[in-house]
C-alpha cells in the first residue's frame, strides 16, 4: 500500500540566541573556573550550532544580548537551577502553543482539513504533563473529539521515527485513516548547571522546536498534494550500547549523557546495517540520492557520512538545520525534510535517526 505525506509543518519559538552568546549566559551557570570562562566560547563555537531558538527567551540576539529570567546565575558550585517542577511547569505552558503551530501549518500544506483527522500521533521526550499538549491540538486546531490518540514518550531524538512506523500501521490497518503525527521538544528547559563535560556539550546543542506531518494512502488524501511516499521503516538497537547515551529524569531538570565514543559506534554498525535493509528493496546506499541524517553533533554527522561515503551536497541539509536551528532532539529530522523539500530534491531519501539504546532508526522515502 502507498502511504504518502501529505503535508509537512516547522514551528520555533519566536525569541532566538547566537551561539556566542549563548556561551556567555552559561558562563553563569557554571560556577568556572577563569580558564574554564575562556574555554566555554570555543566549546559552543565546535558543536557547528549558530543560532538556537528557545522558550526561555525574553528577548532574541540583536545586535544586543539575548535575555532571559527562567535560569538564574549559579549561587555557589551546589546550585543546579531550577527544580523539575518548575521545568515541567513552563513545559505544559509552552508545548502545546508550538505543536499547534506546527499542526496548522502541516494540515495546509496537505489540504486536508483538521476535522479529517482520524488519528493523532504525538511525540515528545522533554516534558510529561496531563491533560498534555495532545488535548492543545484537539481543542485548538480543532480536531475532531473522537480522534484516535497515541503518545510516543522519552525515545530521544528519533522518535518522530518511530512516530512515523505508527502512522504507518494506522494506515496500513486501516486505508481511509488520516493521520497526524506532531512532535515537540523544549530541550532548553533542561540547561544543566556546574562544570561537566557531557553536560556542557548537552547544553551547547539542544534547542526548542516542533514539527508535523500528515500521511493517508493513496486513495484518502488529495491528488494535489504529495512530499513523498514512505515507504519503509527500519530499527536496530546496537548491542551492548545502552551506556553510550542516556536521557534521565533528575531533581533539576532531565539530564543527557553522551559518550564521545558514539561516533565510533555508528561508524562501525551503521554501513553494514544500512546496506542489508536497502538490499530487501534492491538498492545499495549509492542509489539514495537524499539523507536527512539527525544531527547530534558535527562528529556524529562526519561518522555518517564516512560510514556511508556521503558527499559534502548529502550532508549539508543536515548541517544547515543544526546550524540554524541547533538539535531539537525528535522535530529535526522533519526539519531537515522540509529543507530538501524547499530545496526541490526528489528521488529516494533515507531518514536516519539515534537514541539511546543506542538505537538506530531509519525510514526510506520517494519523492
Amino acid at each position: 500500500m502507498a502511504i504518502k505525506i501529505r503535508g509537512l509543518g516547522t514551528a520555533v519559538p519566536e525569541h532566538s540566541i547566537s551561539q556566542d552568546d549563548a556561551a556567555t549566559m552559561a558562563v553563569g551557570f557554571c560556577c568556572s573556573t577563569a580558564q574554564q570562562t575562556k574555554l566555554l566560547p570555543a566549546l559552543y563555537r565546535r558543536t557547528g550550532v549558530r543560532t538556537r531558538h528557545c522558550v526561555i527567551l525574553n528577548s532574541s540576539t540583536n545586535g544586543e544580548p539575548a535575555e532571559q529570567t527562567f535560569y538564574a546565575n549559579a549561587r555557589d558550585g551546589d546550585d543546579s537551577g531550577p527544580p523539575t517542577s518548575s521545568r515541567m511547569d513552563r513545559y505544559e505552558l509552552e508545548a502545546g502553543r508550538l505543536a499547534c503551530t506546527a499542526a496548522g501549518q502541516a494540515l495546509a500544506d496537505s489540504g486536508i482539513d483538521a476535522l479529517a483527522v482520524t488519528h493523532l500521533v504525538t511525540v515528545s521526550c522533554s516534558g510529561f504533563n496531563a491533560p498534555g499538549f495532545d488535548i492543545s491540538l484537539i481543542t485548538d486546531l480543532p480536531l475532531n473529539s473522537g480522534v484516535e490518540r497515541t503518545h510516543i514518550g522519552f525515545m530521544g531524538c528519533h522518535g518522530a521515527l518511530n512516530g512515523l512506523r505508527v502512522a504507518r500501521a494506522f494506515i496500513e490497518a486501516n486505508p481511509q485513516a488520516v493521520v497526524l503525527l506532531c512532535a515537540v521538544e523544549l530541550c532548553s528547559l533542561h540547561q544543566q548547571y556546574g562544570w561537566d563535560a557531557e553536560q556542557i556539550v548537552a547544553n551547547a546543542l539542544f534547542a526548542d522546536g516542533a514539527a508535523a506531518v500528515v500521511l493517508t494512502s493513496e486513495d484518502a488524501g488529495p491528488e494535489s498534494s504529495c512530499l513523498a511516499r514512505l515507504v519503509d521503516n527500519a530499527s536496530l538497537v546496537v548491542p551492548e550500547s545502552t551506556e553510550f547515551m542516556s536521557w534521565r529524569i533528575k531533581d533539576n531538570g532531565f539530564e543527557m549523557t553522551l559518550s564521545p565514543k558514539l561516533p565510533d559506534l555508528i561508524h562501525s554498525n551503521l554501513p553494514d546495517w544500512v546496506s542489508t535493509w536497502l538490499s530487501g528493496f534492491e538498492l545499495t546506499p549509492a542509489d539514495i540520492r537524499a539523507w536527512a541524517i539527525h544531527p547530534g553533533g558535527p562528529r556524529v554527522l562526519s561518522a555518517t557520512a564516512n560510514a556511508l561515503d556521503l558527499s559534502d551536497e548529502q550532508l549539508r541539509p543536515s548541517r544547515d538545520v543544526l546550524a540554524d536551528y541547533g538539535n531539537m532532539s525528535s522535530p529535526t529530522v522533519l526539519f531537515i525534510l522540509d529543507r530538501l523539500r524547499k530545496q526541490n530534491t526528489t528521488g529516494l531519501c533515507v531518514i536516519l535517526g539515534f537514541g539511546p539504546g543506542i538505537t538506530i532508526e531509519a525510514a526510506l522515502l520517494d519523492s
